[in-house]
């Protein structure tokens, strides 16, 4: 039988040994899992942050796309993985809708530590130029007279683009009719197209479209200095405010040292004025702060997407 002496001497070795590695980190590449493919927001938000976080850490940082189950693949294979400080997840907004679409094989809130969010990102509410609308007011009539004829589009089921607009026509009492897409891009290229009317996304995807006037601006949840286009609460809306947004998790169970590092030197490259000028540039505001602040945003978001769509009974599939 192993004595007690025995058990306790074996557990104080572990933590010398957790407390050196931590102390040591990082002594090999960091992978940081991107749970969409190439191309979107997340993808190019890591890459500008693992870039400069590379270079502070004296370590390569690979981006690894997993794409898959609506994020959830390349979540669980980060939640899932030895918590050593060794793989990270970039995680959006959608996050926190997957715990209630999809029922992944993880706590999506417990079985995390949170690191720190990138940034906030507002969204843009647009329509194609033949909609008859020129104010946020205008078209919430439209909708009022004959919902049927307007069409607004999603990413798809459940993200961000699908309940935002959702949360806008609650808000206003009116109805319109959903056209899902594989994407925000489809989605975008049918809008511009008119053969939807109606598209919400982040100032990064729609201000290329909006300056070159192929779409419309009618509303946006904050107030930014590329973009002169008043708040749904300057039009008589409440706040609405279903920001993008994105961040990094790790395992539970990464050494408390490397979560406080790893989040210093995030701080540290979202303050950077090269980082902040690139994000400024597409409207996107740079977060930072502590570990606790993204948990607490993290258990809001959850909460409010499952308030609503209990309350308003949408159907995400």
């Amino acid at each position: 039988m192993i004595g007690r002496r025995t058990l306790l001497a074996g557990a104080a070795t572990l933590g010398l040994a957790a407390r050196a590695s931590a102390e040591t980190w990082p002594t090999r590449p960091i992978k940081l899992i991107v749970p969409f493919a190439p191309g979107g927001g997340t993808d190019f938000t890591a890459r500008l942050v693992s870039d400069k976080l590379a270079a502070r850490l004296g370590q390569t940082m690979v981006v690894d796309n997993k794409p898959g189950a609506g994020g959830n693949l390349g979540a669980e294979a980060a939640i899932k993985s030895t918590p050593d400080g060794y793989t990270f997840l970039s995680i959006s907004g959608s996050y926190a809708v997957n715990s209630i679409m999809h029922k992944p094989s993880f706590d999506s809130l417990n079985d995390i530590v949170a690191i720190g969010q990138y940034t906030d990102e507002p969204t843009v509410l647009c329509v194609h130029p033949g909609v008859p609308a020129k104010t946020l007011k205008e078209l919430i009539e439209l909708c009022r007279r004959d919902p049927s004829k307007i069409t607004f589009g999603s990413s798809g089921p459940g993200g961000l683009a699908h309940l935002g607009t959702e949360f806008f026509l609650d808000a206003a009492g009116v109805k319109a009719t959903h056209v899902p897409y594989r994407g925000t891009g489809p989605a975008l290229n049918d809008l511009i197209a008119g053969n939807i009317q109606m598209f919400i996304g982040g100032t990064t995807s729609m201000l290329p479209y909006i300056k070159s006037n192929q779409v419309r601006p009618l509303a946006i949840t904050k107030r930014i200095a590329v973009l002169d286009v008043p708040t749904y609460g300057e039009q008589g809306l409440p706040t609405l405010d279903f920001n993008l947004w994105h961040g990094m998790l790790g395992p539970k169970g990464i050494p408390p040292e490397i979560v406080q590092r790893m989040n210093a030197e995030l701080d540290a490259v979202l303050k950077s004025p090269e980082v902040s000028a690139r994000l400024a540039a597409d409207g996107v505001i740079p977060v930072g702060g502590p570990p606790e602040a993204f948990m607490t945003t993290l258990r809001a978001e959850v909460k409010r997407w499952q308030d609503f769509i209990q309350r308003t009974g949408i159907k995400l599939e």
